[in-house]
């Protein structure tokens, strides 16, 4: 589909680029308040940890329903209250000086996370087909350029401002972002109609919000525990009913037949795995920046710092996704997304050898940086080439959820490992040199497994996917 000429497709892809960078740079924005939000909020470690997991779990049950709610009713608009919550959830942080307005807070915030593929979905209806596949790329690498770059830039406000600074800055930036998508970019005439799925948006939340639940708390909870083990049973049969009824509903929340084709089925598989290897990087690479140097392999960092080291990656991602979409429209997305595979994969080996000075953790951020920008370029647009336009958002908000899903199993067993192997330090338990090497050749594992799920997804010769599918269309 052509865009018409009242489009202004030179602002529609940096405008919303900048709303996913901005999304991005929230889910950041807290960690360096992390070890403080205790203090700051008269609460308990624990309770404060709800800051992390309510942003998660509103994450999660916002995706697929606001992909759902774009095709029926307008894309613009579901973005539009999207970035809405996103504000309205950091003032309400902002002003926050106890644990549940924080908690109300970040869980707004977490209900703007469908931004992303709200704003693929409205590239593929508005801009000219030869555009489409560059702009994809970077829309969706912009979900790691905003974490990347986000932790450098929260530090500094943290250490330098008062820690409510942090939130009135994503509020002005989502304010920003609103009119900006208000002024230049177009609601797309390409809607679904019918009626939204109530039933079936219920069953996924209970399904979802159980499983991650259970992820996120197992640790602390306990993996056998009652409450831990009966989260996941809770997750596993609301899921099972949710399919049950998704298969046997006329306008289902997630269209199943579609999710079951090969190419949408082994991509969502190959993201969610891929999200698995890509978090890895997030939680080694900072805490190896700042541990102590007398543990013998801690580098003594300030976390300022290990945000600097971060941040370059951001920028590789996304210099990384004109090339992946180059790559995508000469030898297919497939190829793309196998390489970025390969490429992480090496970052991580490389990492598990390399991480006595900064400047190597630096090459290693960069390279899986790298992966990342190219894998990410192509996974929307395996997507796009095998579903209808009418169903484009939910299809790319389900994509979205998975790779959600790999990251948060993946800070999972990354947690479980670093807790279990450790060293001792001045009466201090802290994660040992064998654990996190480990979670390295963990995450080069999780992405050479990606590889070999992307290496089973159909290909069709002669054919730029995404440009194809939206000419078609």
């Amino acid at each position: 589909m052509s865009a018409t000429p009242s489009v202004r497709t030179g602002a529609v892809v940096p405008v919303l680029a900048s709303a996913g960078i901005t999304v991005a740079l929230m889910q950041t924005l807290v960690i360096p308040l992390v070890p403080e939000l205790p203090r700051l909020l008269n609460a308990s470690a624990a309770g404060t940890a709800w800051a992390i997991t309510a942003t998660l779990l509103a994450a999660a049950v916002a995706t697929p329903i606001m992909g759902r709610l774009g095709d029926m009713y307008g894309k613009r608009r579901m973005l539009l209250i999207s970035i809405g919550l996103l504000v309205a959830g950091s003032v309400v942080a902002a002003l926050s000086s106890s644990l549940v307005p924080m908690i109300a807070g970040r869980a707004l915030q977490g209900f703007a996370a469908g931004v992303i593929p709200l704003g693929i979905s409205i590239m593929r209806d508005e801009l000219p087909s030869d555009k489409v596949g560059t702009a994809v790329a970077q829309m969706s690498a912009s979900l790691g350029v905003g974490g990347a770059l986000g932790l450098p830039l929260a530090a500094l406000l943290a250490e330098n401002f008062n820690w409510h600074t942090l939130f009135w800055l994503s509020a002005a930036l989502g304010v920003i972002v609103f009119g900006l998508v208000l002024r230049f970019v177009p609601e797309s005439s390409v809607r679904s109609g019918g009626r939204f799925d109530v039933l079936g948006g219920v069953g996924l939340s209970i399904g979802l919000i159980s499983l991650l639940l259970a992820i996120s708390q197992g640790a602390s909870w306990g993996w056998t525990g009652g409450r831990t083990l009966g989260l996941f049973a809770l997750g596993v049969v609301a899921l099972l009913a949710w399919g049950w009824w998704e298969r046997r509903t006329s306008e289902p929340l997630v269209d199943l037949r579609t999710t079951a084709r090969p190419q949408v089925l082994l991509t969502n598989l190959a993201s969610m795995v891929f999200g698995f290897a890509m978090f890895a990087m997030s939680l080694v690479l900072p805490q190896l920046l700042q541990m102590p140097k007398a543990t013998g392999f801690g580098l003594g960092q300030s976390m300022l710092a290990s945000g600097l080291v971060m941040g370059p990656s951001g920028l590789v991602m996304l210099i990384a996704a004109p090339f992946s979409a180059k790559i995508s429209k000469t030898r297919g997305p497939k190829v793309t997304l196998m390489l970025g595979a390969v490429v992480v994969a090496a970052g991580y080996a490389v990492g598990s050898v390399l991480m006595a000075s900064v400047w190597e953790l630096v090459l290693v951020s960069l390279l899986i940086g790298a992966g990342i920008g190219l894998a990410y370029g192509a996974m929307p647009a395996l997507i796009m080439a095998a579903v209808p336009v009418s169903e484009t958002a939910a299809a790319n908000s389900f994509n979205t959820l998975m790779r959600s899903i790999g990251t948060s199993v993946s800070s999972a067993v990354a947690g479980v490992i670093l807790a279990n192997l450790t060293i001792n330090l001045g009466g201090y338990t802290l994660p040992s040199q064998t654990g996190f090497r480990t979670v390295l050749l963990i995450g080069a594992g999780a992405a050479l497994t990606a590889l070999a799920i992307a290496s089973f997804i159909p290909t069709r010769r002669a054919e730029a996917p995404v440009a194809v599918a939206v000419a078609q269309a």
